[in-house]
């Protein structure tokens, strides 16, 4: 199949292109949010080819791929084809709901005939109202990093983006805590300047802006333990990351990570003394940090593997554009 898709979310479309059809990739002169092409930090296989928006009127596409409620209409004003009507849709949601009560959060795609929604976690699934619109749940699946875990370090790795704008949601404010039992690393954008932000001294905390995912991994990889405090996410895909290498991770239980994170592979409560304590014991002790990143590695590569991944993907491909026939 020819696909279209925008570059929106890196580390899921890295995922995604791996499968077996070709991924068309707008890209424009700026490399803006609507024309970012292929992906540079990640490593994407050669069937994502960059595409311009001029050249998309004359190409054969059988499917679209949305992620952002405007795509709708972009695609519409650049393929002079109407998505869902003309060429099979999917829209994908990534976020759990972002603004106003959120029990009752309505979908901008809502009631809606001519696409699909996939969610990317039964939490979206739950939580967002999509009236009468077709839905579906497609697990994430990552590709296996190529770094190890060795915990040599006595640090904690973070991964967050843009940590200053968005504070409570991404757990900024508890990271000072962590702070005081061992220094953390802080990978991600626009993590620059966090410590002077967090009041907190060089040594304490690191910022690493923007690495290339590769060395990111192996970088994480050397370090004790991994913290996921997001409050509101839908799942970041670092955090499984991070176990498929064989980190033992210490979570917020919130959201989807509930269900990520096993029993033994490190600790998930919304006891913050509970997690510090967590957080104590595997800085002191190497051995259990090891033992509890190997279940949580072995948890992460079967459930959120790349082969199951891609084959629920092709499942449901084929199954939108055979019933568009």
């Amino acid at each position: 199949m020819n696909i279209l898709l925008w570059h929106v979310h890196g580390s899921w479309t890295t995922s995604f292109v791996h499968g077996r059809h070709r991924y068309l990739i707008p890209v424009t002169p700026d490399r803006g949010p609507y024309g970012l092409g292929r992906a540079r930090t990640y490593p994407w296989p050669d069937n994502a080819t960059e595409v311009t928006p001029d050249d998309l009127a004359t190409t054969d596409i059988d499917l679209i791929i949305l992620q952002r409620p405007e795509e709708h209409d972009l695609a519409h004003q650049w393929l002079h084809r109407r998505p869902g009507h003309h060429i099979p849709t999917i829209y994908v949601e990534h976020n759990t709901p972002k603004d106003g009560n959120v029990p009752h959060s309505r979908h901008p795609m809502a009631d809606r005939d001519d696409l699909l929604i996939a969610h990317v976690t039964h939490f979206n699934h739950l939580f967002w109202d999509t009236g009468t619109t077709r839905t579906t749940v497609i697990d994430h699946g990552i590709v296996p990093p190529s770094a190890e875990y060795t915990g040599e370090l006595e640090r904690l790795a973070v991964v967050i983006n843009e940590p200053v704008r968005r504070w409570r949601v991404t757990g900024t404010d508890l990271l000072p805590r962590f702070a005081e039992i061992a220094p953390l690393d802080v990978f991600g954008m626009k993590v620059a300047g966090l410590a002077d932000h967090l009041g907190l001294p060089a040594d304490r905390l690191a910022s690493h802006d923007d690495v290339p995912q590769h060395l990111m991994h192996a970088e994480l990889g050397r370090r004790r333990a991994y913290l996921h405090l997001c409050r509101w996410t839908s799942l970041g895909l670092s955090l499984i990351e991070a176990m498929a290498m064989g980190m033992p991770v210490i979570a917020l239980a919130a959201t989807e990570a509930v269900m990520a994170v096993p029993p033994g592979g490190g600790a998930l409560s919304t006891r913050i003394d509970t997690l510090l304590d967590a957080a104590r014991r595997f800085v002191a002790d190497p051995a259990q940090a090891r033992r509890a990143g190997a279940e949580a590695r072995a948890f992460a590569r079967d459930r959120y593997g790349l082969d199951r991944f891609l084959a629920d993907w092709d499942r449901l491909l084929e199954e939108e554009v055979c019933a568009s026939r």
